[in-house]
């Protein structure tokens, strides 16, 4: 985040007789969202919420209100009004200005584990002692799948949790606080309190 291009942008009709030098094509959607959340990278995290500025508007130039816009019909579609809408500043997660509550949160994932995009979003997930952040995690290997955060004054986490009732569950928890890292052992101990739920 920052960064500057030098040079100018145009826009127009390529030449008929101009011949391709060089292409780039993405890799599929759910392999860019595993490697952003697997590794929490922010800037990846951007880019994507950016590209959802593009839903619609094929071909022309867009940015953060189009993507804002995007997010919001969608979350009101999905979520319904009564579910407040995240402001989520630059899209990367980083910021002051980044605001979702831990209900909206477990919502959107509840909503998303009832749709068909479940598979590839519990897959981007770290896996506890398997992947990602949760790599080293003291939990059995793959009981949870959750992306964790941390920020100066905040640690969170939020995601999946395989309970020994055999039910999965959702758990999303946010501490903001000047002391917020020392929340992290409680955050764990949330993570294994859930996933010991007896029936």
């Amino acid at each position: 985040l920052g960064g500057q291009l030098d040079g100018q942008v145009r826009e127009g009709r390529v030449p008929p007789q101009a011949r391709l030098r060089l292409s780039f094509e993405s890799p599929p959607l759910a392999e860019v969202v595993r490697e952003t959340n697997k590794y929490s990278n922010n800037v990846m995290a951007q880019q994507i919420f950016l590209t959802l500025g593009q839903i619609g508007r094929e071909g022309t130039s867009t940015g953060l209100p189009e993507a804002r816009l995007v997010l919001e019909g969608w979350w009101q579609d999905k979520l319904g009004p009564d579910t407040r809408l995240p402001e989520l500043g630059n899209g990367s997660g980083l910021g002051r200005d980044v605001r979702l509550s831990a209900s909206a949160l477990a919502r959107l994932l509840q909503q998303a584990w009832n749709s068909g995009l479940m598979p590839d979003l519990a897959a981007s997930l770290p896996a506890s002692g398997v992947d990602g952040t949760l790599r080293r995690s003291a939990l059995d290997t793959g009981q949870a799948h959750l992306k964790t955060g941390s920020l100066r004054d905040v640690q969170a986490l939020a995601g999946y949790v395989h309970a020994a009732n055999g039910q999965r569950r959702v758990l999303v928890a946010i501490v903001n606080h000047p002391q917020a890292r020392a929340a992290k052992p409680a955050l764990e101990a949330l993570v294994r309190w859930a996933a010991q739920q007896q029936p």
